[in-house]
Parts: C-alpha cells; sequence; structure tokens
C-alpha cells in the first residue's frame, strides 16, 4: 500500500513534508502503539515547530479524508491502514505539541472520537505545555468544549501569571475572567484583591 492509496489530498501533503518530518511518521508507524500517557515537558531544545506545523496538516488531511465520500471509497484494509497513519500522527503531536492550534486539534480530535481519557491526559499536560498566552488563545476557541478545557486549566495557574497577562490588549479579558473564576470558585484572596481592584478602576473610569 502507498500513500497515493489515500487520495490526492493526503499524498499532496505527504509529499510537502520535509524529509526530517516524513522519516519521523515513518518511525513512530514501525514501533508499538504508545500508552496513553501524554509527556508534559515543555522546552526541549529538539523541538521542531515547522514539524508539529506540518504533522497537524497530516493529520488533519487523513482525519478529512476519513470522512469523506465524494473520493473513491477505501476498502477495509485502506481504512485501517489510514486510522492507523492518523493515530500515529496523533500520538507523535501529543508528545511533541507546544501550540494552541495543535492542542485545539487534539482535543477536538478526542471529543468526536468520544476518548475522554485522553481530553483528560490532554487537559493534565495543558499548563506545563503551553505558554499562558497560548492557553488563552485556547480559551478563546470556538469549540465550547476546547474552550472550556482551557478555561479550566487556566484557573490552575498562580494568580500572578494571570495578573501578568492583564497587560495583553488581547489576552486581558480571558485572564480576567479566570482571576474572577479563581476568586469566586477557589476562593483565591489573592485574586479577589486584584479583581477588586479592577472593578474600582473600572468604577473611576466611569465616574470620570
Amino acid at each position: 500500500m502507498t500513500i497515493e492509496d489515500f487520495g490526492a489530498r493526503v499524498a499532496s501533503v505527504w509529499q510537502g513534508l520535509r524529509p526530517s518530518t516524513r522519516r519521523l511518521v515513518e518511525r513512530a508507524l514501525s514501533t508499538p502503539p504508545p500508552t496513553l500517557g501524554v509527556a508534559a515537558t515543555r522546552g526541549d531544545s529538539a523541538y521542531d515547530a515547522r514539524s508539529e506545523w506540518e504533522l497537524s496538516r497530516l493529520l488533519a488531511a487523513l482525519d478529512e479524508r476519513a470522512t469523506e465520500r465524494g473520493e473513491t471509497v477505501l476498502s477495509a484494509e485502506q481504512s485501517r491502514e489510514l486510522a492507523r497513519m492518523a493515530d500515529t500522527c496523533a500520538a507523535v503531536l501529543r508528545r511533541e505539541a507546544r501550540s494552541a492550534e495543535v492542542f485545539a486539534q487534539l482535543l477536538d480530535r478526542a471529543l468526536r472520537a468520544r476518548d475522554y481519557a485522553r481530553v483528560d491526559a490532554l487537559a493534565d499536560v495543558l499548563a506545563a505545555r503551553l505558554a499562558p498566552s497560548e492557553m488563552c488563545e485556547m480559551a478563546r476557541s470556538a469549540n465550547p468544549a476546547v474552550r472550556a478545557v482551557a478555561q479550566e486549566s487556566l484557573l490552575q495557574l498562580p494568580t500572578a501569571v494571570l495578573v501578568a497577562l492583564l497587560g495583553d490588549p488581547v489576552d486581558a479579558e480571558v485572564a480576567r475572567a479566570a482571576l474572577e473564576s479563581q476568586a469566586d470558585e477557589y476562593e483565591s484572596e489573592e485574586a479577589r484583591f486584584v479583581v477588586n481592584a479592577l472593578e474600582q478602576v473600572d468604577a473611576d473610569e466611569d465616574d470620570f
């Protein structure tokens, strides 16, 4: 079986991969399936952002082909191999991903499969893997379930980290909502102090 058997789009994305990314997939395909756990490391010098982007595109193409009905219908064997390749790409990304876009893709994929153990595993490493600004981006996702996972992870961040995000015009609204939740749901005195200060600033501006 060749990559062309999966259709034109998958073949095109595969041909566009750098040799190093292609070898990464081929090595993963030749090793035993990974366990459920998701490595939580961040800051590894071997991390390759372009490889992550390429693998994300390949995974999207494979998943799209699995649900397509316009092209030639896949045989049972082709469907199994397509699913194996897609699951392998997802497994590699789970170990390496450090962007909001790819984490959202993996969460959305797990949610569609109703693989809630995988959703929990991804949620458990979100804060360790993503920068706070990336978590805020996920919290603005169009997918309500992805938003909920990201928002819950933001609540686990130290209050000081959320306060630092208030200076960012893009992330400030999400950070403030997380601070309010820390104050109300977790009864954090530190968060409550910050929220009260923000409310006072708002009141002063209204008076002005």
